[in-house]
């Protein structure tokens, strides 16, 4: 057909990807301790707290850390461009300033690529302000309870789970195995989609509040009746955390362990997650998150323990934790001086929704021009199985029934009596929306074969190479894509 070969093959990426990947000792041990990317614990003065937060402007203010007032946290960004979370105390939490100096400094010896590490403080005065290193892409919280694009995946919670555990084992190995108050809003996301600890909770009670929230349904028992927080305490925390990742939603203890006497294991379980897990590791989660809520502390599984199952469980472990979450990564100064099309900026985001949106509303119409020579015979015998078989496909597209979309389609394709550059593109995001980005890879290849000057099969071909973590390889097919547009807008 004259058509012009891509340059990527589909036997190439695994390769191309083990390179970027996480290696298995990382999920292991915790990853390596981040001391020398990080500065040594460092007072700052009041002036200069100031300076960088703009004055403690309100539109500084960040949510994302999960501080309530009377204690607010700020964003801010050092002379050395290193961005930071300043958390600023009420005037009392702190009355002692020797105690707060002390809490501070040993804290701030603590270096961990699971913990958003505490960097330095402030105590002047009144003022009790700390300073961490700033995590930009939110709380465990929001992309469980609150989430806008996609729900978060199976391989990522669990995922979320061992990290939690390899952070409070490493604070456990230095002392600080006390943390307060451990819940969604204290996970935070850096700027890779790792999800790491905030440094905050590992301060001592002081007189700002208690350890706990005020929610008693998610306490300790012990806590209620001591007031003490105990390595114990943490680990039931961590398992209501358990119960955030599996059901989606922030469920009181007492409820989970109800149905899980009952035996009501998928009753637990986010319908989000369904067809995407299996049932022996969902199990396993949900006894894990049982032992961690056993009502007597000596009954609940220590670090370790939680470290050997979490680790057996790990999936998908060589893809980052960023294409897990679907958020964007690194710069791109090339895309920034991309002109895009809707089409070509949905894919640079992996906006799979936007991208359903708009393949929806285009139809069939880049469709036209593409020879499909029949004879009377395969008309008259294969033509109006075929069509059927597009037209189910089309509906379950519409519908968002992706998996028999990607049946219909099939069954169209393997026909052989028609040929669509369009079917392949819908069965490509099909592909993308069931978590295969190298069978979506393959389509939009064979419609750019179909249509080599086609952009949306380029646009696409970025879309799943995003999901591959090939950035550089997406990128220079985005401009590949934006060419084909310019040119083909030229000629109308």
């Amino acid at each position: 057909m004259g058509a012009r070969c891509s340059k990527f093959t589909l036997c190439w990426w695994p390769t191309h990807l083990k390179s970027a990947a996480l290696e298995p000792s990382d999920l292991e041990n915790g990853g390596k301790d981040d001391k020398e990317a990080l500065p040594g614990f460092a007072e700052y003065s009041f002036e200069q707290l100031r300076a960088v937060t703009s004055g403690f402007a309100s539109e500084n203010i960040v949510s994302e850390h999960g501080e309530k007032a009377p204690n607010v946290v700020y964003r801010g960004v050092l002379e050395d461009d290193r961005k930071i979370a300043v958390k600023r105390f009420n005037r009392v939490a702190w009355p002692d300033s020797r105690q707060f100096l002390e809490e501070a400094r040993m804290v701030g010896q603590l270096r961990n690529e699971r913990l958003a590490n505490l960097i330095g403080c402030c105590c002047e005065g009144d003022e009790r302000l700390l300073v961490a290193e700033f995590m930009p892409n939110e709380t465990l919280a929001k992309h469980l309870f609150h989430w806008e694009t996609q729900p978060m995946k199976w391989a990522m919670r669990l995922r979320v789970a061992l990290y939690l555990a390899q952070a409070l084992d490493y604070c456990g190995s230095k002392g600080r195995a006390l943390y307060h108050d451990l819940n969604a809003y204290r996970v935070l996301f850096d700027q890779d989609g790792n999800p790491r600890l905030s440094c905050f909770g590992l301060m001592k009670n002081s007189r700002d509040g208690k350890s706990y929230s005020t929610n008693l349904a998610f306490t300790p028992p012990e806590y209620l009746r001591t007031g003490r927080v105990t390595p114990e305490s943490v680990v039931y925390s961590f398992g209501t955390l358990l119960l955030d990742l599996l059901s989606g939603k922030h469920i009181p203890p007492s409820h989970a362990l109800d149905l899980i006497r009952g035996k009501n294991f998928l009753m637990l379980m986010d319908s989000c997650l369904e067809g995407h897990f299996s049932n022996d590791d969902g199990t396993e989660l949900v006894r894990l998150a049982s032992r961690c809520l056993q009502y007597e502390p000596r009954e609940r599984p220590n670090a370790k323990s939680l470290l050997t199952v979490l680790t057996s469980l790990q999936k998908e472990i060589e893809v980052p934790s960023y294409i897990l979450m679907g958020i964007p990564h690194g710069t791109a100064p090339s895309m920034q001086q991309l002109s895009l099309t809707p089409l070509g900026e949905a894919c640079s985001r992996m906006d799979l929704t936007a991208i359903h949106e708009i393949l929806d509303k285009v139809g069939y119409k880049d469709d036209e021009g593409v020879a499909n020579e029949l004879s009377f015979q395969m008309w008259t015998n294969q033509m109006q199985e075929t069509l059927n078989s597009k037209k189910h496909g089309d509906a379950a597209f519409r519908a968002k029934d992706f998996g028999t979309a990607i049946d219909c389609y099939t069954q169209f394709i393997d026909g052989e009596t028609m040929v669509s550059p369009t079917v392949f593109a819908r069965r490509c995001l099909s592909y993308l929306m069931n978590d295969m980005p190298q069978e979506a890879l393959g389509d939009a290849m064979q419609a750019q074969v179909v249509s080599p000057d086609w952009p949306t099969a380029f646009y696409l071909q970025a879309a799943a190479l995003f999901s591959l973590g090939m950035d550089d390889d997406a990128r220079e097919t985005l401009k590949d894509g934006t060419s084909l547009e310019a040119k083909k807008n030229s000629r109308n």
